[in-house]
């Protein structure tokens, strides 16, 4: 809950710049901004990949077992990974920048955000150390603090930067903007830096002085100089083995995703391209679907990634005591608060897709790409708790492979119908539609056969007929709302909507007295 008040706060304020950008550098100008991220996406995957889940699980081992030696020898060895490969797919990076942009990326305008995007892999890396550290001693409040603080700050520093460089082209515009979110990053990294230290000066000060004599520079804070300086020696052998044995696996998957994202990328501008559409118009085209569509559409997984980051510890717990009752417990709990959840966004984008457009980004003429998207967007509320499922489970591979099969797929497709003329960006829709909706199919399949786990049908009969209902009232009210302004009356109706859903959910018991109890803070009214 203390990531999903974050992550809507996060989504909030995130969709400021999402909105503001738009209208300051336009569609194109978000184009040359969303080319840039795949490439780094892929980077950033390979220097941190599965370490903050591996970093989280084995502190939440070591931490069930009172072993506060482990957890820092954990700490310091992931710490020290990451930063080496950091620094070396950095340098790797700024050498090829003018190779990358010209002959991977299919608009060399790119070439200043992409220079300026490349000091984020360092930070990334550290901060992912920190947030797995936090997250397996099951602290949720630092990683939300730091979320907060860098989407505030990155949010000032996008649209002030983006402003100011417009005057000198579209590519500078973009450039600022990418310089935003750097310095976001690196006040996140900040807040956890200061919060891992005060962790660390309150669990010294709780030793007894001989433990303390006995206790060597591991128990102090390690900042990024001191592990820079850190001779590969002093790692611990056992701890990077089980890092790595868990990380690769995971980072083979997530590499997979990410190496997706940027072939989809390519293949959607190539594919555009031999459709006919111009470079420009295909850039911004590309700009809408990644900028301002799919933000949209992932806004409810401010739920779903909470599910996911705190689902892997608390599976990780009941898996090493061999609990299956718990295992059941607590996937049925995550798996049916992702569906309800997501179903009323699902209903009022496909609905209200047009105003929706209009009123984000005065941009109408991209609802047949909201509307599009919508049906499928409860299987990526799902999709999220099923795979951090898998992996919590010790079944990466299984994850990698359904992730490979998706990406296959969805690339071939965007290659063969991204590029009829009729259906042009559509046909790249469609092709990322059919990967989200196999993809999930097969991460259920393979929970199924880990633990025997699967989702009652008459739950996803009672959530459909209440999204029905709900849709019929949420399209009456807003063909009826008498007010002038459309955003009011889209307010207006979406709330009507939300409350029928709600006491629909109450009345079919999808939701019980027992799930409100565990709200903190308002449960005890509850209980």
């Amino acid at each position: 809950m203390i990531l999903l008040a974050a992550g809507i706060i996060n989504r909030i304020l995130g969709f400021i710049p999402r909105i503001a950008l738009p209208r300051i550098i336009g569609a194109e100008g978000v184009g040359l901004f969303q080319l840039a991220y795949p490439f780094m996406i892929v980077l950033i995957t390979i220097v941190t990949g599965g370490i903050p889940l591996a970093v989280a699980k084995w502190t939440a081992e070591a931490k069930t077992q009172g072993d506060e030696e482990r957890v820092r020898i954990i700490f310091r060895t992931a710490l020290q990974l990451t930063l080496t490969l950091a620094v070396l797919f950095t340098a790797a990076a700024v050498l090829l920048a003018p190779w990358i942009t010209t002959h991977i990326l299919t608009d060399s305008r790119v070439y200043f955000t992409f220079l300026c995007m490349s000091p984020i892999l360092a930070i990334t890396a550290v901060s992912s150390v920190y947030r797995g550290y936090f997250q397996g001693c099951q602290n949720m409040v630092p990683t939300a603090v730091s979320q907060i603080t860098e989407t505030v700050v990155r949010i000032i520093f996008m649209l002030l930067l983006a402003s100011l460089l417009l005057p000198y082209g579209l590519e500078w515009a973009s450039a600022g903007a990418m310089a935003g979110v750097i310095i976001g990053e690196l006040m996140g990294l900040s807040v956890l830096y200061i919060q891992h230290s005060k962790d660390r000066r309150s669990l010294h000060s709780t030793h007894s002085p001989a433990a303390d004599l006995s206790q060597t520079d591991d128990s102090k804070t390690v900042s990024p100089k001191e592990i820079a300086l850190t001779p590969p020696a002093a790692r611990e052998p056992s701890a990077l083995r089980k890092l790595l044995g868990l990380s690769v696996p995971v980072t083979g998957s997530r590499l997979v995703g990410s190496l997706s994202y940027l072939l989809e990328s390519i293949f959607t501008m190539r594919s555009l391209a031999a459709a006919g559409v111009m470079t420009g118009i295909a850039t911004a085209q590309y700009g809408a679907l990644q900028g301002m569509i799919i933000p949209v559409i992932l806004l409810p997984t401010a739920l779903t990634y909470s599910l996911a980051v705190s689902l892997v510890p608390s599976l990780s717990e009941a898996a090493a005591r061999g609990d299956r009752a718990l295992i059941h417990k607590r996937l049925h709990q995550s798996m049916r608060l992702a569906l309800v959840s997501g179903a009323p966004f699902a209903v009022v984008m496909y609905l209200f897709a047009e105003p929706i457009c209009r009123l984000l980004y005065d941009h109408a003429e991209i609802t047949p790409m909201l509307k599009l998207m919508a049906p499928v967007a409860l299987f990526v509320y799902l999709q999220a708790p099923l795979q951090a499922a898998l992996q919590a489970l010790e079944k990466p591979g299984t994850a990698l492979m359904n992730t490979f099969i998706g990406a296959a797929v969805k690339l071939a497709l965007i290659a063969q119908l991204a590029s009829l003329p009729h259906l042009g960006i559509n046909g790249a829709l469609i092709a990322i539609n059919v990967n989200i909706v196999l993809v999930t199919l097969l991460h259920g399949i393979g929970v199924l056969r880990a633990v025997g786990f699967h989702m009652k049908l008459l739950d996803f009969i009672k959530v459909g007929s209440a999204m029905i209902i709900m849709g019929a009232v949420s399209r009456l009210t807003m063909s009826s709302a008498p007010l002038q302004a459309e955003w009011l009356n889209l307010l207006i109706a979406c709330t009507a909507g939300a409350a029928v859903y709600l006491l629909l959910m109450v009345w079919m018991n999808i939701i019980d007295r027992h799930d409100m109890a565990r709200v903190p803070y308002f449960g005890r009214f509850f209980k």
